[in-house]
């Protein structure tokens, strides 16, 4: 097609050590944040942090805890499937999060805040987070990295395998929490995931 231009090569453009840092710490902030929305509201969500939440709600340990120990089995997987880069960032990711829900309560409070509005911007700051993460070639672990792997391999978005993955979780929650809370919660998650969907595609990124 005449002007077309084909998409840039995925190696073409690197990101620099401290244009990493700085997106993936934006994203761990991002991300943190939309927990402790969570948190505040007594929700949950899906993926690998929606299985922290509950185990942390169901035993009492922190999220921060639980997050990182569910998310040790998938490094070795990600290690195998999606590299050292990947894994390491990943790593880096998770462990970031679990210390920034562990801190982020004692400087974040709420007088006051909606439960649908709650659960909206958590949706959407998350999403935005977890944008930034796998932008920089990272994730939160867990469900993360089976539903990147399936985008790369076979071009299926990643917020709908993270999507599908949520109903089973949320079907779940159903006999574990009032149906009230799942409601809510499954809302954030859709809107959460729409973020994912609709926006993370390798052929619109200038730099991988």
């Amino acid at each position: 097609m005449p002007g077309h231009m084909p998409p840039p090569e995925a190696d073409a453009v690197r990101h620099t050590p401290l244009e990493d840092v700085q997106g993936i710490g934006l994203g761990i902030l991002l991300c943190g944040f939309g927990i402790t929305i969570l948190g505040h509201l007594g929700f949950m969500t899906g993926q690998t942090a929606g299985i922290a939440l509950i185990l942390s709600y169901v035993t009492g340990y922190g999220f921060g805890v639980v997050f990182f120990v569910i998310n040790l089995p998938f490094y070795w997987l990600a290690w195998r499937r999606m590299g050292r880069e990947f894994t390491l960032k990943s790593l880096a990711c998770v462990t970031g999060l679990s210390v920034v829900t562990e801190v982020m309560p004692l400087g974040v409070s709420f007088a006051a805040l909606d439960p649908a509005l709650g659960v909206v911007l958590f949706g959407a700051v998350t999403g935005l987070g977890l944008l930034a993460i796998f932008r920089h070639k990272g994730s939160l672990g867990g469900i993360g990295v089976v539903a990147l792997m399936v985008q790369d391999r076979t071009g299926f978005r990643a917020g709908y395998v993270q999507l599908g993955s949520d109903a089973l979780i949320f079907a779940v929650a159903w006999w574990l929490f009032e149906p009230r809370v799942v409601i809510y919660s499954l809302a954030g998650a859709v809107v959460l995931n729409g973020v994912i969907a609709f926006n993370h595609r390798r052929d619109r990124y200038i730099a991988p």
